[in-house]
């Protein structure tokens, strides 16, 4: 078990890498820090491994306070994002160097090399040097180094990334066997959602040094806590569109909605919706969203349409303090312009010019107690939206279509409010 505590790490000039982490990995348990790059998710690996040396915080492994302890000391195993096997030993040689650390005796070390080697299916490769070997075999003899000490954890720093899209799947699918054969706590730093969806039991999504969200990969894919989460998890990111609420209904993207409880007028909320929970319909719907069909990605199995919808037209609110302020406006230009009629009139019409255009410039639905209303609309277009058909039933390009929402999220600045069926 790993257990931390008010971790925190701040680099020289101020960067805070890390900022108050608590946290708790089970025994046996996969654990994967997922963020973009910077977010601290690598800090905090080395930290737990020995080789960054908190502000602030202890780390403790099976309920032993390692903080004090050098890496060496610590009873875990990294695997780097580059490998880091050595070039100039072969495959055995690189597999038994932590044992040969540890002052096991050759022959020892020699069998535990060759056994490790079996299980990764490296037997062949034993006499081989790193310049022979493939990016993977070259993973797996990283892999089989960190095992045969037997840790108590694995840290893993990315250690997929520099494989190709291929072996990659395959790297994943015998990684995840190999630690449920072992049994052994292990942290798995990536920045690929779907690598952290597929193999962790735990996700921990970081940003900027704080973990935004703990859970299981079900809770992080279908309740992200905040729309940083939401948008970073899906294959597809989510479609986050802002919204509105009336006294009786929400808005989104054209779309009239029904109103979920503990909204008022005003709130700023985001409509979360993935790509895979919305179907398209041919014909109009008042709780669909409206738009026309401007991409098609064929994916394989599905495609993935894009749909641009429309700039809304909205209503913007005529203030009863913006009216006596233009009002007293004009006549202030009017009673200056006392030179002849013709010149009073040019400058009462170009005072009224600008009384219009600052109007036509006010943003839609500023609360400031509106007396009168106009429809007015910025021009620019709508928001895209994007949604998964099944192969053989894409839409053409350039029609009108609608996307109904099944599943949705509802987010009051940023954080998540509600759920939506």
């Amino acid at each position: 078990m790993i257990s931390l505590h008010g971790l925190t790490k701040v680099f020289p000039g101020g960067v805070h890498a890390l900022d108050d982490i608590h946290l708790t990995i089970g025994d046996g348990e996969f654990f994967a820090l997922l963020g973009p790059s910077g977010c601290g998710k690598t800090t905090l690996l080395r930290t737990i491994a020995g080789l960054e040396t908190p502000t602030a915080g202890r780390v403790h492994i099976n309920d032993t306070d390692v903080t004090p302890l050098p890496p060496g000391d610590r009873d875990v195993a990294m695997v780097f994002q580059d490998y880091a096997i050595f070039p100039h030993m072969d495959v055995t040689a690189n597999i038994s160097y932590p044992l040969r650390i540890k002052k096991v005796p050759r022959a020892e070390r020699t069998a535990k090399a060759a056994d490790v080697a079996s299980r990764l299916s490296l037997t062949e490769l034993l006499h081989r040097r790193p310049a022979e070997l493939s990016g993977g075999q070259q993973q797996r003899v990283a892999l089989a180094r960190a095992i045969a000490c037997h840790p108590t954890a694995f840290l893993f720093d990315e250690p997929l990334s520099n494989l190709d899209a291929r072996l990659r799947l395959e790297a994943r699918t015998f990684l995840k066997r190999l630690q449920r054969e072992l049994a052994v706590t292990t942290v798995f730093v990536t920045h690929d959602q779907a690598e952290a969806l597929a193999l962790a039991d735990r996700i921990a999504v970081m940003s900027h040094g704080r973990m935004i969200q703990v859970g299981t990969p079900a809770e992080i894919f279908h309740r992200p806590a905040t729309t940083f989460v939401a948008s970073f998890i899906g294959s597809t990111p989510m479609n986050l569109l802002p919204a509105h609420a009336t006294a009786t209904a929400l808005h989104a993207a054209g779309a009239t909605l029904p109103l979920p409880t503990g909204l008022s007028p005003g709130d700023q909320l985001t409509y979360g919706v993935r790509p895979e929970y919305m179907d398209l319909s041919p014909t109009e719907r008042p709780d669909a969203f409206p738009g026309v069909i401007s991409v098609l990605e064929n994916l394989g199995t599905h495609t993935l349409v894009t749909l641009e919808t429309p700039g809304t037209t909205e209503t913007a609110p005529c203030t009863t303090e913006l009216t006596a302020s233009t009002t007293s406006t004009t006549g202030t230009i009017e009673t200056t312009s006392t030179t002849s009629t013709t010149e009073t009139t040019e400058t009462t019409e170009t005072a009224e010019t600008a009384e219009t255009a600052e109007i036509a410039e006010i943003t839609p639905g500023t609360p400031t107690g509106a007396t009168s209303t106009s429809d007015t609309t910025d021009g620019t277009p709508g928001p895209l939206i994007q949604l998964v058909v099944p192969e053989g039933h894409e839409p053409p390009l350039g029609t009108p279509a609608w996307a109904v929402p099944r599943r949705a999220l509802l987010y009051r600045d940023d954080t998540l409010h509600t759920t939506l069926p």
